[in-house]
């Protein structure tokens, strides 16, 4: 038995190690593969292991609405996802291994082809269904928010309720920007630029960046008193003001109050969401290793004793405030023209609650943890909305799992550096280039 047991773990191992030799760019081949064969052959395969249609979610939402079909769902992801990803990523280690260290000498340009394929893969996964476009969207959005206030809750250390009110700001603000100009509606009149829907595109990037600055504005009520104090005032003021703005919106007819708005045009494409939440990524987490970014976990850590040490506390906490709400009404601006309707009760403490969670979930002061809780919180919500109303049971339950084992996040205090994701694998490979190149 104990001979038996050790054979089974040195077969284990080796396909550990196997796996282990996979570089990025493998897995992302072996994702385009499944994507391949989904586009092809997904809808005939799914009603051949009995399913009625191609699974939205990787057959999890089918597993909780219809548990007599577990084992249907779970065969149509083995043979769709598992089996191309898993097999093609293995066959092909030896020269995905290459190329990687092919691309070392510009990494560059490796990042952007890593990028250029995970959207390949992305997009044609989204393409299956109008469903999985919206939520690759939303998810891609909720990275966004839930980065930026990772910026003020775990990388200044204070605790922020200000956000959904930013988002408010920010999508009110943009969506005024491109209604006025290209739709005519009842409450705005007729439209600035008649006939021109063709520049919509163009003039999408400015409104966004509007809606970002409006919600910076906003910061600064925020800020300026509640810098001036210490301990808890933070949470209060900016809950506060999170409650101000929803109650201001909802009382304001030139923004239909709590009818909500509409009438925004479909310019917020899945490449355009895409594109703006790897620009906020790559932003974002360039200023927090920067020496700002420093500054910041000076303060967190003992703000008098970054002051000694001639740390600008007030500058340094207002400038993160200001960035953090940039792009949370930047994400705002965003979900508006995804929607394509907001209301100010889409704004209020049930959004709060949901950007609290994907934070605290995916880890303090980590931009990997904040991409993982956003997209594991958004996907669990997802996958669980056939038990209705047990869902908001099952999720606090988690959550409440993970404070207790995991205080900080799962992926807490991690710092993110691209170039580790473009690295080979294979030592031998990588040594061998190496040596190739500096002959």
């Amino acid at each position: 038995m104990a001979m038996q047991s050790q054979n089974k773990r040195s077969r284990f191992g080796w396909l550990g190690s196997a796996f282990g030799q996979v570089p990025t760019l493998g897995w992302l081949f072996g994702m385009l593969l499944s994507a391949l064969i989904e586009h092809a052959v997904g809808y005939r395969l799914a009603l051949g292991v009995g399913l009625s249609s191609i699974p939205p979610i990787f057959g999890v939402t089918v597993i909780f609405a219809t548990p007599l079909l577990i084992p249907n769902a779970l065969l149509y992801v083995v043979l769709i996802y598992v089996l191309p990803v898993a097999g093609l990523a293995l066959v092909s280690a030896r020269w995905t291994n290459k190329i990687c260290a092919w691309m070392l000498g510009a990494p560059m340009i490796s990042q952007l082809v890593h990028l250029a394929l995970f959207y390949v893969d992305l997009q044609l996964w989204a393409s299956v269904g109008d469903y999985r476009a919206l939520l690759a969207k939303l998810i891609l959005i909720a990275i966004i928010v839930t980065l930026s206030l990772n910026v003020v809750n775990g990388y200044m250390g204070e605790f922020s309720c200000s956000h959904p009110g930013f988002m408010a700001l920010g999508a009110y603000g943009a969506s005024v920007v491109t209604v006025l100009l290209f739709t005519p509606n009842n409450i705005l009149g007729t439209t600035l630029l008649p006939n021109s829907a063709a520049l919509a595109p163009f003039v999408f990037p400015l409104a966004l960046i509007f809606g970002g600055l409006v919600a910076s504005l906003g910061a600064v009520l925020v800020a300026v008193p509640s810098f001036r104090t210490r301990g808890d005032y933070l949470a209060i003021i900016s809950l506060a003001f999170t409650f101000v703005v929803k109650s201001l919106i909802e009382n304001l007819e030139v923004f239909r109050g709590a009818r909500g708005f509409m009438g925004m045009p479909n310019v917020a494409s899945l490449p355009v969401v895409f594109f703006w939440t790897v620009l906020s990524v790559w932003i974002i987490n360039n200023f927090v290793r920067s020496t700002l970014g420093k500054a910041l976990n000076a303060v967190r850590d003992d703000e008098i004793a970054a002051n000694a040490m001639s740390v600008d506390t007030s500058r340094t906490k207002m400038t993160a405030f200001l960035f953090s709400a940039f792009w949370a009404g930047l994400a705002g601006g965003l979900l508006a023209h995804v929607v394509q309707y907001i209301n100010p009760s889409s704004f209020g403490i049930l959004k709060l609650s949901e950007v609290l969670a994907e934070v605290y979930l995916g880890g303090l002061n980590s931009v990997v943890g904040s991409i993982a809780g956003a997209v594991g919180l958004n996907v669990l919500m997802e996958a669980l909305r056939p038990l209705e109303v047990l869902k908001w049971i099952v999720i606090p339950v988690l959550l409440i799992l993970v404070m207790i084992f995991r205080p900080t996040g799962l992926i807490a205090f991690k710092e993110f550096n691209p170039i580790d994701l473009i690295q080979p694998r294979s030592k031998s490979t990588g040594e061998v280039e190496h040596a190739a190149a500096a002959d």
